[in-house]
């Protein structure tokens, strides 16, 4: 069983003293920065000049500085930039002013456990990553809530590195719900699996293939939107509330009957070989490396991938129910232009 971690276990003061650089400031790294601020811990932020969060930063109270002049002046160094960028940031920026006894943390394993950053012997490399996005884990924190986060130590010069990683825990509210211990190796490839296999990959093809089945069957494409993506969320949150047995509790008996009898013939041995195959190439760094290659050679297949995607004809109708849902839009001024608009 998983160790884990609670309020107990953690303590502020092994931070006392220090100094902690957040660099990158987007969804992740503003909460990061303002839980542990809120927290009574010394924190800066790093930040290219150019960087248009810059504003944001500063409107906060926060100190700004470049990403090397922040790691020079900090005990620990949280990396919360992009996969694809963290390892040029480091080389040119950050590893160049690590000093013996810091601290190098990251909130997810792939550019340490794929050997793209080699920090120095001499310094510690922990990870602390909370499982949710970053305006959600600020939004609890302000509430008086914790989200999990998992916890992981690479190398541990000084000894205390899992001292600091709790301590750090604690700052962003994590151990009031639980931080779970593991490795860089676990938390970066169960992630790509999850994120390929389910989570993005698994449920958008999923979701597409059912869609165009209906509509090539001559089904409105309306009809075949609601069934296949509009109504996914209600299934989800059922089964995050509670889990797939509770799901199939809420649902019908009709429904439940065809996950049993259906469900498994969609998602057959086929697609677990093919998930197999999935693991292996993210277990032997194929999938890194091509990601990797991709960005040094500036994106173009993945930017058609993209472009490709946001043209199916799902998006199109979808795009145009949305605006028959105004519990989706964010304001009420949104969702009566919308709708004025679906009127016309």
């Amino acid at each position: 069983m998983a160790k884990v971690y609670y309020e107990k276990d953690g303590d502020l003061k092994n931070l006392a003293g220090k100094t902690v650089a957040i660099i990158g400031y987007g969804s992740q790294g503003h909460a990061h920065a303002l839980n542990l601020r809120d927290s009574g811990v010394k924190v800066i932020v790093g930040l290219q000049p150019t960087s248009a969060s810059r504003a944001k930063v500063q409107a906060q109270k926060l100190e700004v500085y470049d990403p090397a002049e922040a790691t020079k002046r900090a005990d620990v160094i949280m990396v919360l930039v992009p996969d694809q960028t963290a390892a040029k940031l480091y080389k040119e920026s950050i590893g160049p002013n690590l000093t013996a006894g810091k601290t190098l943390a990251f909130a997810h394993g792939f550019n340490i456990h794929f050997k793209f950053i080699l920090p120095p012997k001499d310094v510690d490399v922990i990870m602390i990553a909370p499982k949710c996005p970053g305006h959600r884990l600020r939004e609890l924190f302000t509430e008086g809530v914790g989200v999990p986060s998992l916890l992981a130590i690479e190398q541990d010069a000084t000894g205390h590195a899992e001292a600091t990683g709790l301590a750090y825990a604690k700052g962003i509210g994590s151990l009031k719900a639980g931080v779970i211990g593991t490795t860089f190796k676990e938390e970066t490839e169960t992630d790509l699996f999850g994120e390929q296999s389910v989570l993005c990959g698994g449920v958008s093809a999923l979701i597409t293939a059912g869609f165009e089945t209906l509509v090539e069957a001559g089904y409105q494409p309306e009809i075949a939107y609601f069934e296949c993506l509009h109504e996914l969320k209600m299934i989800v949150d059922l089964i995050y509330q509670g889990g797939i047995k509770y799901m199939r509790y809420s649902v019908s008996d009709t429904a439940e009957y065809g996950d049993y009898t259906r469900g498994p013939r969609v998602v057959d041995e086929h697609v677990r070989e093919t998930m197999k195959k999935v693991l292996a190439e993210i277990q032997s760094g194929k999938f890194a490396n091509e990601w990797m290659d991709e960005n040094a050679k500036g994106r173009k297949n993945f930017l058609e991938m993209r472009a490709k995607g946001a043209s199916n004809l799902i998006e199109k109708v979808g795009s145009e129910l949305r605006k028959m849902m105004p519990w989706i839009s964010t304001s009420k001024e949104e969702v009566t232009a919308a709708q004025a608009a679906a009127r016309k």
